[in-house]
């Protein structure tokens, strides 16, 4: 009950942020009614709301706890990442938007294996990419869970299996109920929540260490002196290489490019460009400074995916009304990310890989892909409780994946 009265705050805005869940699902649902409904929205949004979408679906867990914290070890040279996300963002938006909306809305296609089929005309690449859809999209799902796991775990003090159980049941039942309408719907929310969570973290992160030239204090210390030396703790051609890799999937992720397939005009992609890259950029450059400045305010961190919650956590950095504030931003973000990953692959194991060998159409066919959203939830769910990595190893993996085997086929 303590604690209840103390994060009253977190509390009520858990209750309203499951509420619009529950409400979007319900109108989803309603309109859900056939595969390119379920899948696509009908391509009737607009491009506010598919920039803003955009955004909130990339920055996920990944960005709020990964990403942040790994500046901790890997010092000043990390921020290439960000910069590398911004330019991937831009160059999405203007080289793989305009055609990918024009060809999947031509061809009808609701998916990126079903486009690539028709494209090259090979029925068999359709099961085989979307094997490697849900294969990448287990990856990084796993990430997510561990990602909202260790911030439940922290901020709630409940065991860590506990807290992966609460996201998969959230995250589980909205995303197969609504689909692609419900997915996007809740994703304007949670795109402002991010925004507004991710400037809040770097204001408070940097008034408690001091300011945001307290950083230069690291330039004298022994032990933190090589973070901002371009070798920081990896030679920078490799950090270039991994920083390469994950943003390039932001060209061809299909959750990403699920969103162009959404848009109901070519118009939209125009005002869309702009609200996603803020928004990413927003985001990003506020985040990932964030583990430098941790250098002052926590010793001793091994697990770079603990910086964050634990940060949330201290009452010396955060106030509880903020700290309760920012955990629902955060769970926004790993359920921004979730929902996504979950249509994309509940809708290739029913479309691309089964539909490969017997026929789905209809009502079937999104029956299908909610059983496959359940399936793929609980595996992900099941191996995150022993994750083979940390959350940024986990997402780049992932990502490199679909850079490798959808750059040449989607770009070119």
């Amino acid at each position: 009950m303590g604690w209840l009265v103390q994060h009253w705050v977190a509390v009520v805005l858990f209750a309203g942020y499951t509420t619009l869940l529950i409400f979007h699902a319900r109108t989803g649902l309603k309109a859900s009614d056939t595969m390119g409904e379920y899948f696509v929205g009908g391509r009737r949004f607009g491009g506010a709301v598919i920039g803003i979408s955009f955004f909130a679906t990339f920055a996920s867990t990944n960005s709020y706890i990964g990403h942040a914290g790994k500046g901790y070890t890997y010092g000043a040279p990390w921020l290439v990442f960000a910069v590398l996300i911004v330019m991937a963002t831009w160059l999405s938006w203007r080289l793989v938007g305009p055609r990918l909306r024009y060809f999947t809305s031509a061809l009808e296609s609701v998916t990126v294996p079903d486009f690539l089929a028709v494209r090259f005309a090979s029925p068999s690449l359709r099961a085989l990419t979307g094997l490697v859809v849900a294969f990448s999209s287990l990856l990084y799902l796993i990430a997510i869970f561990k990602g909202a796991g260790n911030l439940f775990q922290v901020f709630l003090g409940i065991p860590y299996t506990s807290a992966v159980g609460v996201t998969l049941v959230i995250v589980m039942a909205y995303t197969s109920v609504g689909g692609f309408h419900s997915v996007v719907r809740t994703d304007v929310v949670q795109g402002i929540l991010m925004v507004v969570g991710s400037v809040l973290i770097f204001g408070f992160v940097t008034h408690a260490a001091g300011g945001i030239v307290s950083i230069t204090t690291l330039f004298d210390r022994p032990d933190t002196e090589h973070l901002f030396s371009l070798n920081a703790e990896l030679p920078f051609a490799v950090l270039f290489g991994i920083a390469m890799a994950g943003s390039l999937k932001l060209l061809v992720d299909p959750r990403q490019l699920s969103r162009y397939y959404g848009l109901k005009n070519a118009s939209g992609l125009r005002a869309g460009i702009w609200i996603a890259v803020v928004g990413i950029l927003l985001i990003q450059f506020s985040l990932f400074p964030v583990g430098l400045y941790a250098r002052m305010l926590l010793e001793g961190i091994s697990d770079t995916d603990l910086v964050v919650p634990m940060l949330v956590n201290d009452a010396n950095v955060f106030p509880t009304f903020v700290a309760d504030f920012l955990v629902v931003a955060i769970t926004a973000a790993a359920m921004s990310s979730m929902d996504s990953v979950l249509l994309v692959a509940g809708s290739v194991l029913s479309r691309d890989v089964v539909g490969s060998f017997r026929k789905v159409a209809g009502s079937e066919g999104v029956r299908w892909s909610r059983w496959g959203i359940v399936g793929v939830a609980l595996t992900a769910a099941l191996i995150a409780l022993n994750p083979p990595g940390d959350i940024v190893e986990i997402t780049i993996f992932s990502g490199s994946l679909y850079a490798v085997c959808f750059v040449p086929t989607v770009i070119l």
